[in-house]
């Protein structure tokens, strides 16, 4: 539990492995629709393939938060990069639906390590960590967005194999350099400690308690919401726009150009949150966030790109709010099993969004119906978030002693 290379070198990799982590969960979403072509399925079979990933993405969270509280972190993120690389590549050399959805199944049981191992220390690397979660969200992101524009652009030239076999070699080489690079730390006798960070806010068991209730509210509905949206954009775009064009290279850089400007949201929320705490800026959020899912159910054409993109920058700008609040309010030495409790919540329902997506599309309910579902669901997270304490910057001397 206790890294062996310098914190910003180890803060590198950590962004690094958020951008695989949601690289690799944003292949298929894209690629599906080149799949249903190819397999001649409908849209809601083919989506159902991909059910795996983010049932093992949400099983898995939680045996990877009590592990990264007891093995050492270091070799569970070479482990992300190494198991989603030979995963995707597995998927690429898939010759039907059972082993696809086996690799995806891996795939989606490796990239649970990431949020609660990774954040957990990257909350505990910076004396800033609104600042710090926000720039290792905004990697994220644009893992989602990389994910749409070269799934859309390999999945139209080369097929869709290439855009899970090129992302797997690329990343298992990189979980092989940082293994390589954390074993030489260790034999040279490097150790440097994570700089740990204290919450500064003093607060009771109750207070303590009432803050992570409204994260898992946030977490369940707040997911349905994320996950949602994130996974049913590309094909949202492809019947939004089916006037204007039908190439998935197009469709995929519409989805990046969206995913990629939406990434640098977190960055002024980051900053926000470490002046002002969490809950103005939350409630601010989600009162638009509201208001932007009901738009971009009743728009088509070309407006739908500028309002998915509004929808868009309010739920990254988002992302970093309960990141912030766990490394304010929840001990460090059961953060990651906080964390893993956060995505099991949160990935519960991203495993059961895709089905749901899937069977509704099947029975004839389009996205007028299902974003104003998660319209719905933006409005139980808004109300819960109320609940939140109204926050003051304390010095840490202060912190430390209500610890």
């Amino acid at each position: 539990m206790e890294s062996r290379m310098s914190p910003k070198t180890t803060l590198n990799f950590l962004n690094l492995g958020h951008f695989f982590d949601h690289f690799f969960l944003l292949i298929f979403p894209t690629a599906v629709i080149a799949i249903e072509r190819d397999w001649q399925l409908d849209y809601g079979a083919a989506l159902a393939l991909g059910t795996p990933i983010y049932v093992a993405f949400a099983l898995g969270t939680l045996p990877a938060g009590w592990l990264g509280d007891r093995w050492r972190r270091e070799w569970l993120v070479a482990m992300l990069f190494i198991g989603c690389g030979a995963s995707s590549v597995l998927a690429a050399l898939s010759n039907g639906p059972l082993l696809l959805m086996i690799s995806f199944a891996a795939m989606g049981l490796f990239a649970s390590i990431y949020h609660p191992v990774g954040l957990s220390m990257v909350t505990q690397m910076s004396d800033r960590p609104g600042r710090a979660l926000a720039v290792n969200g905004v990697y994220g992101n644009m893992g989602l967005a990389g994910a749409t524009l070269l799934t859309g652009f390999l999945a139209e030239a080369f097929g869709w194999r290439s855009a899970f076999l090129l992302p797997g070699l690329i990343s298992i080489g990189v979980g092989v350099a940082y293994l390589s690079m954390t074993r030489r730390a260790a034999a040279g006798g490097q150790k440097n400690p994570e700089k740990v960070t204290q919450p500064v806010v003093p607060a009771t068991r109750n207070t303590q308690i009432r803050v992570f209730a409204v994260i898992l509210v946030a977490a369940l509905f707040g997911g349905a919401v994320f996950n949602g949206v994130s996974i049913s954009l590309p094909k949202l775009f492809e019947e939004r726009l089916a006037d204007i064009t039908s190439d998935l290279s197009v469709i995929g850089s519409y989805t990046a150009l969206v995913f990629a400007v939406a990434a640098f949201a977190q960055l002024p929320v980051g900053d926000l949150l470490d002046r002002f705490g969490a809950k103005p800026i939350l409630l601010s959020l989600l009162v638009f966030q509201v208001a932007a899912l009901t738009l971009v159910s009743t728009t088509s054409g070309l407006l739908v790109v500028p309002a998915a993109l509004f929808l868009v920058l309010l739920m990254f700008a988002e992302l970093p709010v309960t990141g912030w609040l766990m490394g304010r309010y929840v001990p460090q030495a059961w953060r990651s099993r906080a964390f893993a409790v956060q995505y099991v919540f949160s990935l519960g329902m991203s495993s059961a969004i895709v089905p749901l997506i899937a069977g509704l599309h099947s029975l004839g309910y389009g996205f007028d119906s299902q974003y104003l579902f998660l319209a719905v669901s933006a409005a139980i997270v808004l109300v819960s978030a109320a609940m939140l304490p109204s926050w003051r910057r304390t010095s840490p001397e202060t912190a430390a002693a209500a610890e």
